[in-house]
């Protein structure tokens, strides 16, 4: 699934400010209606060195393409500091959000 990247700071804070926030065991799924599916992934310096964020940040984004929401939202993923960095674990929370929001109707159980 193709999505859109969130870039600019102006549209990442107001999906924050605006957008409505679920929480998982992972991470923290904020969202915000819009024209297109975008996604940006917030992984700050309290989550190790580089190495470890950008790794953090590659699984988000690849347990996100599967999750494959279908409405058009603008997202944000925060993962939570003490949590298990798994695909697996990424993937079954995006998945339940999705589902149980309606932002998706095509999910794998």
């Amino acid at each position: 699934m193709k999505y859109a990247r969130l870039k600019k700071a102006k549209r990442i804070t107001a999906v924050l400010r605006g957008g409505k926030r679920v929480y998982a065991d992972t991470l923290t799924f904020v969202y915000a209606p819009s024209k297109e599916v975008e996604l940006a992934v917030c992984v700050g310096k309290k989550y190790g060195k580089s190495v470890e964020r950008n790794r953090i940040k590659r699984l988000l984004r690849e347990a996100f393409r599967a999750a494959r929401p279908i409405r058009p939202v603008s997202v944000l993923l925060i993962p939570k500091p003490s949590a298990e960095y798994s695909f697996s674990a990424f993937k079954r929370d995006i998945e339940k959000i999705v589902g149980k929001e309606k932002l998706g109707a095509d999910l794998i159980p």
